[in-house]
């Protein structure tokens, strides 16, 4: 964890009570436990609760729509890659939960923290992620409301002071990780975790992610933005200046 900032896992954000289904359970049916339970994607395990595959609304929704297309021609056909050919098929025509679900899944561990889960849901273009434990069972989910939840629960409260010295220090650190935080330019104070930033930026949206990359520091209470979006000539060395 870096030092100053919160950080909260899988653990913490998952739905333990997970909906899930058999291998065997027939597509309609799965259609039926989206639709009721609410949800985007559903597991699917085997008897053990190990994690074989998950079918998405996608999933169905593709199934009808390549159900509606004209067949290949013969030319097409002769250059098809048979493979995924025979896997398009079972996937449109298959009647039961394996046939259809997606067995490449993204997963994660129960350490796993909220910014990695995020990032293999925009990665992959997925609105759930699974947890598993070590031996590839399931344990719970964590969905795109989750991740809201995560971002609208204060993650400040409770926390004990941050002495002023070590919070500038926590955030001088977060910005040198950043290539678009022109550190040199920038002078950065802190009096009773008021942070007042002077200096120059290289853009308007450097401004801006300096501004709330310091607002996400725990122990910030507030950030007085006295900075601005450019550099004067003299920055660029004596000889620009002349």
């Amino acid at each position: 964890m870096e030092e100053g900032r919160a950080t909260m896992i899988a653990k913490d954000l998952m739905t333990r009570d997970v909906v899930a289904v058999p291998p065997d359970m027939a597509v309609a049916t799965v259609a039926r436990v989206l639709a009721e339970a609410g949800i985007s994607a559903v597991p699917v395990t085997d008897e053990t609760h190990r994690l074989v595959g998950m079918v998405a609304e996608l999933d169905l929704i593709r199934r009808l729509a390549e159900r509606d297309m004209a067949p290949p021609g013969w030319l097409a056909s002769l250059f098809a890659d048979e493979r995924a050919a025979a896997d398009r098929y079972a996937r449109t025509h298959g009647l039961k939960a394996r046939d259809v679900m997606t067995r490449d899944v993204a997963t994660v561990t129960e350490q796993a923290t909220a910014d990695h889960v995020a990032r293999i849901m925009e990665e992959r273009g997925v609105r759930s992620v699974p947890v598993l434990a070590e031996d590839g069972t399931l344990r719970g989910i964590v969905s795109r409301a989750d991740l809201l939840l995560a971002l609208l629960t204060p993650g400040r409260q409770g926390a004990a002071a941050v002495d002023d010295e070590r919070l500038r220090r926590s955030i001088m650190e977060e910005l040198r990780r950043q290539p678009w935080a022109d550190v040199h330019y920038l002078t950065v104070e802190v009096e009773n975790g008021v942070v007042r930033l002077h200096g120059f930026h290289s853009s308007p949206e450097a401004q801006r992610a300096v501004r709330v990359l310091i607002e996400g520091v725990e122990g910030v209470r507030s950030v007085e933005d006295g900075s601005r979006p450019w550099r004067p000539t003299y920055l660029y060395g004596v000889g620009a200046a002349l």
